[in-house]
């Protein structure tokens, strides 16, 4: 994943979009933001999101809305997110956010260090995966690309190792041979 995948914050209110991007400064990521769930889809759809900080409830298109369209979008299906809510985790909205496979669900206003360690960890995961997903489809073009390629005459594509094994030359076949 290229390095410049930006961390969408999402969030209605101005002051909480500020608090959540002082709080995240100090990693030195590259932010953005957005103050609906539409306007977040389009920017997670652009591409180049690597973690999605978002609101619960928002009017409009809610947080969750915005959590279940991307999870049936291959593009980002595995974006992590972390829902934020100032209105308590009751147990319906954990399960649904669990369910839709968040990764985790912090209550506002959030703790700078507590946020701070959890970004770093799920960007830098995302990151990882993302650079083993690249490698992967390299190898796999790779591999097409030398089965693809013509064999070339009187040689095949692979040695293949000899069948017949040589006898040990302490064994007692060897011996009768002699």
């Amino acid at each position: 994943m290229p390095s410049d995948a930006k961390i969408l914050i999402v969030d209605d209110h101005e002051e909480t979009l500020y608090a959540l991007e002082s709080a995240l400064a100090p990693l030195g990521y590259r932010l953005a933001r957005a103050t609906s769930g539409d306007e977040a889809l389009k920017q997670v759809l652009r591409g180049q999101v690597g973690l999605l900080l978002l609101d619960v409830r928002m009017p409009g298109v809610s947080g969750l809305d915005v959590v279940r369209y991307m999870r049936r979008v291959e593009q980002t299906q595995n974006i992590p997110v972390i829902l934020l809510t100032g209105f308590g985790a009751d147990h319906e909205l954990t399960a649904t956010a669990f369910g839709l496979g968040v990764a985790d669900l912090m209550m506002k206003p959030t703790d700078p260090w507590a946020l701070r360690t959890k970004v770093r960890y799920l960007y830098d995961a995302y990151q990882r995966h993302q650079a083993l997903e690249e490698e992967v489809r390299e190898l796999r073009a790779l591999v097409k690309g030398h089965a693809d390629a013509p064999e070339r005459p009187g040689r095949p594509a692979l040695p293949h190792p000899e069948t017949r094994v040589p006898p040990q030359r302490d064994s007692p076949a060897a011996k009768n041979r002699t």
